[in-house]
C-alpha cells in the first residue's frame, strides 16, 4: 500500500489560506484542513506546532506579497504611505485573511521586513531614536486597524451591503430632530463606514503622519 503523501509546508499554506477565504479563523482547524489535504493532523503539526502558528504563516505570507511589489521611494512620509498602501492592497484581494494577521500577528520574514521598513523610515523623519519604537508601535496598530476594519466590509455580500446602507439612510435621514438635532443637522451630508474607504484611509494615515512631522518641527 502507498503512504500517504507527504505535503509542503508551501503547500499547507495554500490550502489553509484558501479555507480562510471561504471562512474564518474561528471555523478554520487544523483537523479541517487536514481533511482537505487527505490526511490527518498530526502530519501537519511536523511542520506547525500549532493552529495559532500555522495561522501566522498564513498571515506572513500576505506581507510578503505587499513587499513584492514595494519599492522605497520618495521621503520618510511616502515610503510609509506607499508600503501600508501594499499592504492594504495585498490584503484586499484575501480580506478574510486581514482579520487573521489583527488577531495573531506575524513573526515571520515578512513581518520582519515590514517593521524594519517603518522603522527606518521613521528614523529618517528626525525623531530620536528613542522616540521611534513608541510612533512606530501607533503607526502599526492605525494600519491594522485600518485594514481589518475595511476587509470586514468588504467581505459582506451585496445583500446585507444594501440593508446596511438602507439602516444607514434610516439611522441618519429619519433622526429625530429634537433628540439628535446635530444628527440632523448633518444627516444629508455624514456618510456610511463602507464610502470612499481608499480616501479614508490614506487621509487617517496622512494625519498620523503629520503628527509626526510637527513632533519632529517643534525641537
Amino acid at each position: 500500500m502507498a503512504g500517504r503523501r507527504r505535503w509542503s509546508t508551501d503547500e499547507i499554506l495554500d490550502a489553509a489560506a484558501e479555507l480562510l477565504r471561504t471562512g474564518d479563523a474561528d471555523s478554520f482547524s487544523v483537523r479541517k484542513l487536514a481533511a482537505t489535504l487527505g490526511t490527518d493532523s498530526s502530519s501537519l503539526y511536523r511542520h506547525f506546532r500549532s493552529k495559532t502558528e500555522l495561522l501566522r504563516a498564513v498571515a506572513d505570507r500576505i506581507l510578503l506579497a505587499a513587499m513584492d511589489d514595494y519599492r522605497p521611494e520618495g521621503d520618510w512620509k511616502q515610503r510609509i504611505t506607499s508600503l501600508a498602501l501594499h499592504v492594504r492592497e495585498a490584503f484586499g484581494r484575501q480580506p478574510q485573511l486581514a482579520a487573521v494577521w489583527g488577531r495573531y500577528a506575524s513573526g515571520g520574514t515578512g513581518s520582519r521586513m515590514i517593521m524594519e521598513e517603518v522603522l527606518h523610515a521613521l528614523r529618517t523623519s528626525g525623531l530620536p531614536d528613542e522616540e521611534i519604537p513608541a510612533c512606530y508601535h501607533r503607526i502599526a496598530v492605525l494600519i491594522a486597524a485600518l485594514i481589518a476594519s475595511e476587509a470586514g466590509v468588504s467581505t459582506v455580500t451585496s445583500e446585507e451591503y444594501e440593508q446596511g446602507m438602507e439602516l444607514f439612510r434610516v439611522a441618519a435621514l429619519g433622526a429625530d430632530p429634537e433628540r439628535f438635532p446635530t444628527l440632523a443637522h448633518f444627516a444629508r451630508d455624514v456618510r456610511p463606514l463602507g464610502a470612499d474607504r481608499r480616501a479614508a484611509f490614506e487621509e487617517i494615515l496622512a494625519a498620523q503622519l503629520a503628527h509626526v512631522e510637527a513632533s519632529v518641527r517643534t525641537r
